[in-house]
């Protein structure tokens, strides 16, 4: 369990008054380890036809995955280019996690999974794999793959939800409820496979009280592990933009979210590790919210808000 100074950081050694991931995985391995966002060849349910069509309304063409490597290429040549692409801010770095990212890496039948999957762990400094998917795309014989990945690495499976109301999920095109959610949370559980939950701030018609509920709701309603806490930023060639033409769909202010963000961590328990507080998308494809680029700048001021409330991660937490 974290503890933090009453005036300050935390006394586990990193200045964060939450429990971050960059820490976590810092104690785990005992240095800095990063992730490289790979592309797994894989679509979603919800564009191929299986539940839905086109996606939801604010997914880019890469599904989510806008920095990942190209799916042209073979994914342990994906993998070599991508840590020759981060040793670029990190020389030293030895150790790296191989993030299966964009669109839904559990919809194919399992002897594909484990073709794909399996091409990376093997290469040298590998130490874990992160897959991302949706609730509806985990059949016993997934979860039970994932169960053996999940006992020979260090793994994790981030769950995309993005809200608990099911209205607001109808309205995305997302393709499932937050009841398939929380089975399909469940069902890792169940094999002890640790969750990361990704969540959006800023989806269309919900209100500031939606936003706080959603992360209430989610950590008392499920075992997780982990939370993603995202910017809704609106991107070109994207169905969500129908809805900020038709003023459907207002963007956030840089302190509104802050704010937001910090109501939030206040409500999530100590042990839950925070992977992620923001998000940035291409420059070149950006509509909005413009701050969203200033990605150090929106953290630096999530810090200094918690330091100016004297408030953490749980402190309101049941």
């Amino acid at each position: 369990m974290l503890l933090w100074k009453k005036g300050g950081g935390n006394v586990s050694g990193e200045d964060k008054r939450y429990n971050s991931w960059n820490k976590h995985l810092k104690e785990h391995f005992g240095e800095k380890v990063f992730k490289v966002s790979l592309d797994g060849g894989f679509t979603c349910p919800n564009r191929d036809g299986t539940v839905a069509t086109g996606g939801c309304t604010f997914c880019s063409e890469s599904g989510s995955g806008d920095f990942a490597q190209s799916r042209l290429d073979p994914l342990p040549i994906q993998l070599g280019k991508g840590i020759k692409q981060m040793h670029k801010k990190w020389p030293r770095v030895q150790k790296y996690i191989a993030y299966f990212q964009n669109f839904t890496n559990t919809h194919a039948p399992v002897e594909v999974l484990r073709r794909r999957f399996e091409q990376v762990l093997y290469h040298e400094g590998i130490v874990g794999i992160m897959i991302a998917t949706r609730p509806d795309c985990l059949p016993l014989e997934t979860v039970e793959y994932l169960a053996e990945l999940n006992q020979r690495y260090y793994m994790w499976v981030e769950l995309g939800l993005q809200t608990i109301y099911d209205q607001t999920s109808q309205h995305i095109n997302r393709g499932h409820d937050y009841d398939c959610y929380l089975e399909g949370v469940a069902k890792l559980r169940k094999h002890h496979i640790p969750v990361c939950t990704h969540l959006i701030n800023g989806l269309p018609g919900e209100t500031t009280d939606m936003m706080l509920t959603s992360v209430r709701r989610v950590v008392q309603d499920s075992d997780i592990q982990g939370l993603k806490l995202h910017l809704l930023y609106l991107m070109e060639g994207t169905k969500m933009v129908e809805d900020y033409e038709s003023g459907l769909l207002t963007l956030m202010e840089q302190e509104e979210y802050i704010q937001v963000i910090c109501d939030q961590l206040e409500y999530i328990p100590k042990h839950i590790i925070i992977h992620r507080l923001t998000g940035d998308a291409p420059r070149e494809r950006l509509i909005g919210p413009q701050w969203s680029l200033n990605k150090w700048e929106i953290l630096n001021a999530i810090d200094d808000e918690l330091v100016r409330r004297n408030s953490y991660q749980g402190i309101s937490a049941p």
